[in-house]
């Protein structure tokens, strides 16, 4: 950007907007007295904003947003007492907002969004900006509530608060703000049932409510339905809405986008859904929703997107739905759909990105219509029950670049149309009744970058072109007659057509003994094959577990590669019912891979156990099961599986006793050998996401989860050291016959003593139930180990000594000798006292917890609300 402005004086505007201006904003800008609007959006600036800015007492608008300006925003724009419009937005901004900004009570616009500003928003803002119409914070570091008085902004139309951390309940009074069109809160920490949705229909001009990834639980109220006919997009995804979809949904007739994905919404979808003739996005996937879908979505003629899986609907697909053809996106699977696909919607032509019914029951043939697909990304039709041949037409789907069509009854050749596929990446026909030899077209698609032809009845040499030079891209186990190909396949070499004359009749003899000794092998052989494929098929079938998430079952196979064979190298991890490898995915990402074993009592109960508890809930401070895998290994033997996301700084365990030789076989060991220490701050914060995820599990979960084994070794840390709690393999559910838990069998009203020692509550040695008081037991052992270092099982603790004892009779005095010399490492003599209080503070809540009797103990409500309140009083100094 040019620094000669000393000529431009008078200049009273300067709009240099768009124009490619590199370099500095010049200090000089600040002679130009007379300027009243500055343009410097979308340009490639970079370096901090001016001090002199300042000096231009006659601005009323400064639009700086798209550059890549760094540093806090200077505290003299307090002296621009006329600015109106200030548009700082996208670039790379960082500290507070000068508090001043706050009092200039002419700004109508304020827009800062996409930046790293943090601190909380004065609790007046609405009393000192009344003329705010505009107002963006979004995707920044904010924290602290939503301050009710926005409702004083009368003329407030814009509220972007998505993507920061506010808290709390959602924004009081906001029926008052009759001029608002867009509210934005999404990715946020807000605790609230659905009753504003109530508060927002006094809004005329309403256009877009987006809350979604909150922590909002209740019912959709009925009173959606008159919210203004204006409302086009409502997204309200991944929050804990409950009951069914309101019939009154109906009456939003200019509604283009809904999204309820990831709630736990049930009941049927209601007819009056296809009222809402301008919908151009519906998404309904990841609840409970069952019964049949409605026909009447045929009547929504302009659906571009349409996702209902992971739910339970029933029933055949509507035929209606081929009137929807508009559609670009269609996703059903993981539901339990039956019938044949119908030849209308297979002559959907506009679908373009995924077209995908697989984890249901469908039956009957795959019809020639398909070929009506000429658009088509990617088709998955996976794990259902279609059977005849593989149709022909599907080579005229000329763009499809991924196609699955694993676990049918498709019999018959692969179809040479295929090879008209040029651009096909994936493609698997594995567990079928494929037929035939390997068509040499696949090792001339130069693109295939995945092949599964597995568990089929192919015969005859597999070629070595392409992409079966890569063993690791190819599957062909299971096929009874193919041979050859390249050696990592473990193929039999292909026999020669040519046979040699038998000269002499002992070597005639010596032949007819090797053909019967031959034929009998072939028979054992035939047998073994026979076993292992019955076996194969039962533990190979979706496994339908009871929770409601059914996962997409990668097989045995992708899991060896991913993992390297298993190899001891990506050993992350022992623990007492597996090992836990890094395995890398297809797309380039890391997963964690935990292989059971099952010789051990209560492994597969475990399997089930995790499956059932991390398949139906989510939240930010647990770890996310991404898969599963229940199948046979390549000797036969049952193989059992769990992926979860990868926590790159591994378990709490290896942060809080480093060295010690003894953690060697704990699981989640820290891959990268000893890590940093944690200083009092981060392990607060870490005991504080712990106790969150347990709210979550107690609180807000229906039924409650007691996890069962909490531990430091069960405590995970991702790349940001936030806190994940794992291993649900001792999960138990509540429910209501039995009090407040039962066991995971549902068998018994008996819960036998499980979880680690040191760790299990007293009462649970006396046969009593699991409760969620039993968590607390354990979380305040957890957060005492966490602050002194020392594990409730050392040999030091014995008799009438235990951790809870040694700890309570050290405050509050004497904490400071007992805590973890970690912490206290660099810190000065002046922090000591202060760490002192904070450090007795947080063990208090951990003696609280750690109660010999269950009605003694702090609750996880209480619990959470002292730790956030020392948090905020110990945290900055």
């Amino acid at each position: 950007m040019p620094t000669n402005l000393s000529q431009c004086s008078n200049l009273e505007i300067l709009n240099l907007i768009d124009n490619q201006l590199v370099g500095k904003i010049p200090n000089e800008l600040g002679s130009l007295s007379k300027l009243q609007a500055l343009g410097l959006a979308r340009n490639s600036l970079v370096g901090s904003i001016p001090q002199s800015i300042g000096n231009l007492s006659q601005l009323y608008k400064l639009s700086l947003m798209k550059n890549g300006l760094q540093g806090e925003i200077p505290r003299t724009l307090s002296k621009l007492h006329g600015l109106s419009f200030v548009q700082l937005a996208d670039n790379q901004l960082t500290g507070e907002i000068p508090p001043t900004i706050f009092n200039m009570s002419g700004i109508f616009y304020l827009g800062i969004g996409n930046n790293q500003l943090r601190g909380s928003i004065p609790p007046y803002i609405g009393n000192t900006l009344p003329s705010l119409l505009y107002l963006d914070f979004l995707s920044n570091l904010f924290t602290g509530v939503i301050p009710p008085s926005l409702s004083n902004a009368s003329g407030l139309q814009y509220i972007y608060y998505a993507s920061n951390n506010f808290h709390g309940p959602m924004p009081a009074n906001l029926g008052r703000l009759k001029a608002l069109r867009i509210i934005s809160l999404t990715s946020n920490e807000l605790r609230d049932d659905f009753s504003f949705i109530t508060l927002l229909t006094n809004c005329s001009r309403l256009k877009v409510i987006s809350i979604d990834h909150n922590f909002l639980k209740g019912l959709l109220p009925d009173s959606i339905g008159n919210l203004s006919n204006s409302v086009s997009v409502i997204s309200m995804s991944s929050n804990t809405m409950y009951g069914t979809i309101p019939p009154s949904i109906g009456n939003l007739f200019n509604l283009s986008y809904l999204d309820l994905t990831d709630n736990s919404l049930g009941g049927c979808v209601p007819s009056c859904i296809g009222a809402l003739h301008n919908l151009h996005e519906l998404y309904l996937s990841g609840n409970m929703l069952t019964g049949e879908i409605p026909s009447s979505i045929g009547n929504l003629t302009l659906l571009n997107r349409f996702y209902l899986l992971f739910n339970d609907f029933y029933g055949e697909i509507p035929q209606s739905l081929g009137n929807c053809r508009q559609l670009i996106e269609l996703e059903l699977s993981n539901n339990n759909l039956s019938g044949s696909i119908p030849g209308k919607v297979l002559g959907l032509y506009t679908i373009s990105i995924i077209f995908s019914l697989a984890h249901n029951q469908l039956s009957g043939s795959l019809s020639s219509q398909v070929g009506s697909l000429i658009n088509l990304g990617e088709l998955d039709l996976s794990y259902n029950k279609l059977m005849g041949p593989i149709p022909s037409s599907i080579g005229k789907c000329l763009v499809l670049g991924r196609l699955n069509l694993a676990f049918n009854s498709f019999h018959g050749e692969i179809p040479p149309a295929l090879s008209t596929l040029r651009g096909l990446q994936e493609l698997d026909v594995s567990h079928n009744n494929l037929s035939g030899e390997i068509p040499s077209f696949l090792a001339q698609l130069t693109e295939l970058k995945y092949l599964n032809l597995s568990s089929n009845k192919l015969e005859g040499e597999v070629p070595k072109q392409g992409v079966f030079l890569n063993a690791s891209a190819v599957s062909v186990f299971e096929n009874r007659n193919l041979c050859g190909g390249i050696v990592e396949l473990n193929l039999p070499s292909c026999k020669s057509n040519t046979s040699k004359p038998l000269w002499t009749n002992k070597v005639r003899v010596i032949a007819t003994v090797i053909a019967i000794l031959s034929y009998f092998i072939l028979c054992l052989c035939l047998f073994i094959l026979w076993y292992q494929r019955k076996k194969l098929k039962k533990n190979t079938s979706l496994i339908e577990f009871p929770f409601r998430h059914k996962f997409s079952m990668v097989s045995y196979e992708e899991l060896f590669r991913a993992s390297d064979g298993f190899s001891e190298i990506n050993v992350i991890g022992k623990g007492r019912y597996g090992t836990i490898y890094k395995a890398t995915t297809q797309e380039g990402g890391l997963v964690a891979i935990k292989v059971l074993n099952l010789g051990h009592i209560g492994a597969s109960k475990s399997f089930v156990s995790e499956c059932r508890t991390l398949g139906a809930i989510r939240h930010r401070n647990l770890v996310k099961i991404v898969n599963v895998c229940s199948s046979v290994d390549y000797h036969g033997n049952d193989f059992k599986a769990l992926l979860y996301e990868y926590m790159a700084n591994g378990s709490l365990e290896n942060w809080i006793h480093q060295g010690n030789e003894e953690d060697v076989e704990h699981e989640h060991e820290h891959e990268h050998g000893k890590p940093r220490h944690l200083g009092l701050m981060q392990r607060l914060d870490i005991a504080i996401d712990i106790a969150s995820a347990i709210e979550y599990l107690h609180e807000v979960c229906s039924p409650k989860i007691v996890h069962g084994d909490l531990k430091p070794s069960n405590v995970l840390l991702d790349n940001k050291m936030m806190g994940r709690v794992g291993d649900f393999g001792l999960a138990t559910i509540s429910s209501p016959m039995k009090k407040d838990a039962m066991d995971i069998d549902d068998n018994s009203s008996l819960v036998v003593v499980r979880g680690s020692i040191g760790y299990v509550p007293p009462e649970y040695g006396m046969g009593d139930m699991v409760f969620t008081q039993g968590d607390m037991y354990s979380y305040g052992i957890l957060l005492l180990e966490m602050l002194t270092g020392r594990r409730p099982t050392e040999e030091t603790f014995k008799d009438h000594l235990n951790l809870h004892n040694f700890v309570k009779v050290a405050l509050p005095d004497r904490v400071m000798e007992i805590v973890d010399s970690a912490i206290i490492n660099g810190e000065s003599e002046n922090d000591i006292e202060r760490m002192r209080e904070c450090v007795a503070s947080v063990l208090r809540i951990g003696v609280a917890c750690s109660m010999e009797l269950p009605q003694d103990r702090m609750d996880v409500a209480k619990a959470l609300k002292e730790l956030h309140k020392i948090r905020a009083r110990y945290g900055s100094k």
